[in-house]
């Protein structure tokens, strides 16, 4: 469920962590600003909830944000894949406009709607996603913060996920106003699966051997898709901010269909990172 192919690590609940390291160290009220930050970013293996492609592609990807004042924003990511059959291959964008808070004591939330565009051939895992909206809200706490939240997925159908996470936000003040936060976390993400299952039926007659039926039947579960720890580490200082967020994901209940692996959903235990960097206007 975290909503795009890279909004894992970017939009919710990473977006939520460099908004709060920009806060620690933003003494000036900007409550009425209109902001532009401009961000660049590599992921050193594309996934979605643990789903990959069959090339296991990695994937680079700038992203511009306009923020009108703390809350609401906007911002586009254009993706641009890496694999050994593509070398930095424009693979669509994504746009996302949303509402994000932190009111720095118990409460931070954010809620978007997000619409991928991606090229008619693009072999993403989650190319077929037409739009998505969401929302997440994180209790905080001295111990652990609690976070749950939804969406819901429109491609030819309707799929809805749900959310659930723990995290603890270690912060240290340095010196020249700049900050550093780490931030351990464990989620688990669920969602609904629609696909045909199809098994075969022996039909007798009067107790006379028979023949073998397939039998197509449409299936639509809510299962969980994947567990994940991450690490994220945020360095702010002034404008600028770098992030490096190393994860290991496990997918669970991928849907494979016999003698159809190019219908199959592929994915495995693995580490990937996203590193990037920001700057504010």
């Amino acid at each position: 469920m975290k909503p795009s192919l890279f909004s894992a690590a970017l939009i919710s609940p990473f977006m939520l962590l460099c908004n709060f390291s920009n806060a620690q160290t933003d003494s000036v009220e900007k409550k009425d600003k209109v902001q532009f930050k401009l961000g660049v970013y590599y992921n050193t293996n594309l996934n979605y909830l643990g789903r990959t492609d069959s090339l296991r592609s990695s994937g680079f990807f700038p992203m511009a944000e306009l923020w009108f004042g703390k809350h609401v924003y906007i911002n586009t990511a254009p993706i641009f894949v890496h694999n050994k059959v593509q070398s930095f291959e424009y693979a669509g964008s994504v746009v996302t406009a949303g509402y994000m808070f932190n009111d720095q004591k118990k409460w931070m939330g954010n809620f978007y709607a997000m619409k991928p565009i991606y090229k008619d051939n693009s072999a993403l895992v989650q190319s077929a996603l037409q739009a998505q909206v969401a929302g997440s809200l994180t209790f905080q706490n001295k111990i652990l913060n609690i976070t749950g939240g939804g969406d819901v997925k429109f491609s030819n159908g309707v799929d809805f996920g749900a959310t659930a996470g723990l995290d603890h936000i270690f912060k240290a003040i340095l010196p020249g106003q700049s900050v550093l936060v780490i931030d351990p976390s464990v989620y688990v993400y669920a969602g609904t699966q629609k696909f045909t299952s199809t098994y075969y039926k022996n039909t007798s007659i009067l107790g006379l051997p028979g023949a073998e039926q397939a039998i197509s039947e449409k299936v639509n579960r809510f299962n969980v898709l994947s567990y994940e720890i991450s690490m994220p580490v945020v360095f702010a200082k002034g404008k600028f901010q770098f992030l490096v967020i190393p994860a290991y994901v496990r997918p669970e209940n991928l849907v494979t269909i016999p003698g159809r692996p190019d219908l199959s959903e592929r994915g495995d235990d693995m580490f990937y990172a996203t590193i990037g960097a920001k700057v504010a206007f």
